[in-house]
């Protein structure tokens, strides 16, 4: 592995704080500065970690030229903004999920990649999930056989989630699911198709002008006979918080579980019908990591208290995709190549969200994927 250190700049210490002993681990980062609004929090959080590089404003933090790159960490309707001025000030860009709120923004971002030279990574955490890097090896190795059809789902509770949460259209933020079914073949969606169905109580309608308690897409993938379905709620609909992704191959299928914790079902066809399903605890991927960051697949950042970001404690720990998501980034960094997913990638998988949203309000009107971002 090269000696190479990035210097990182964590912006947003909620749930960026997950990742600040990640960096100071990983043998190419240098935890080099945290941004944060508040004062108090920016120095509790500097104090616990030992970081002296501090900063309340974004964009002078942006003017420091020893930064090299921002893993942004905000509220939803910062990260395209912060994103492009990122850009536009010639550091590297790893930005939680999703990429922007709307088509335009993706653009300006993937156009300011292909202009700068410069790498930008959403660091969508169910694509380097355990579950899902199990199914992945299954597809790499041919296991499953020829993949016939996906499905996932991103089912959460949200009430009493502050500022832009109450109301927000399902679809809006539906890349925990539109993730994994793309990523597995390293697909993209060339159109969808998106319907709404039922009704969040009224005065949560006019956040964002938007009635539907749950939204369903169907994904018709570019250049392939496969399709994919998901489908998110985040009010007024009973159910465990739930990331769930499933795939059906010709040899094996592989089946998320109903209730958080219990293991993966396997199915493998032909055999005889009672022992067609297996239920299978997914493995765990700590040894695709350097050493010093691999204990944090299977604990938290802040295992010795209660402090947890919400976020992470409601998605069972994310399965164990931080320190992947922070080698995939500093790797690709450090060995020039493209990180999955890079802008393109994952502009085409935000917009599959918004367009879905746009397609429910039109009774289910097939909407394509805008040519940005597809890569030919």
């Amino acid at each position: 592995m090269s000696d190479q250190k990035i210097n990182i700049a964590i912006v947003g210490l909620g749930f960026g704080a997950e990742f600040i002993p990640i960096f100071q681990r990983h043998p190419n980062a240098n935890m080099y500065a945290i941004c944060q609004r508040t004062q108090s929090k920016l120095d509790e959080v500097g104090d616990e970690f030992g970081i002296e590089k501090r900063y309340t404003d974004y964009d002078e933090l942006l003017k420091d030229p020893d930064v090299d790159a921002v893993h942004i960490n905000t509220p939803i309707p910062n990260h395209a903004e912060q994103s492009i001025k990122a850009l536009k000030a010639g550091k590297h860009v790893a930005c939680t999920v999703p990429m922007a709120t709307t088509v335009e923004e993706c653009k300006e971002i993937v156009k300011l990649v292909q202009e700068t030279g410069l790498t930008y990574m959403m660091m969508e955490t169910v694509i380097y999930a355990r579950e899902f890097l199990f199914m992945k090896e299954l597809y790499d190795r041919g296991e499953l056989g020829k993949v016939q059809f996906l499905k996932a789902s991103h089912q959460q509770d949200m009430d009493g989630w502050p500022n832009y949460w109450p109301g927000l259209p399902p679809m809006y933020y539906a890349t925990h699911c539109v993730g994994p079914v793309l990523g597995l073949t390293r697909s993209e969606a060339e159109y969808v198709s998106c319907f709404g169905s039922g009704t969040i109580r009224e005065e949560l309608h006019h956040h964002y002008n938007s009635p539907y308690a749950v939204e369903t897409t169907h994904i018709k993938f570019k250049d392939s006979d496969l399709s994919a379905h998901i489908y998110r709620s985040l009010f007024d609909v009973a159910r465990q918080y739930r990331e769930s992704f499933e795939v059906y191959g010709v040899k094996k299928a592989v089946e998320w579980p109903l209730i958080e914790g219990e293991p993966l079902v396997v199915h493998t066809a032909k055999k005889p019908e009672p022992e067609i399903p297996e239920k299978v605890e997914s493995p765990d991927y700590a040894h695709l990591l350097p050493e010093p960051i691999q204990p944090f697949t299977t604990g938290g950042v802040y295992d010795s208290d209660d402090n947890q970001h919400l976020s992470f404690t409601q998605g069972a720990g994310h399965g164990g995709s931080h320190p992947h998501l922070v080698h995939e980034f500093l790797d690709a960094l450090v060995n020039k190549r493209s990180p999955y997913p890079n802008a393109q990638q994952s502009a085409n998988i935000t917009c599959v969200g918004i367009l879905a949203h746009e397609s429910a309000k039109k009774g289910g009107e097939i909407v394509r994927l805008p040519d940005f971002t597809l890569s030919s």
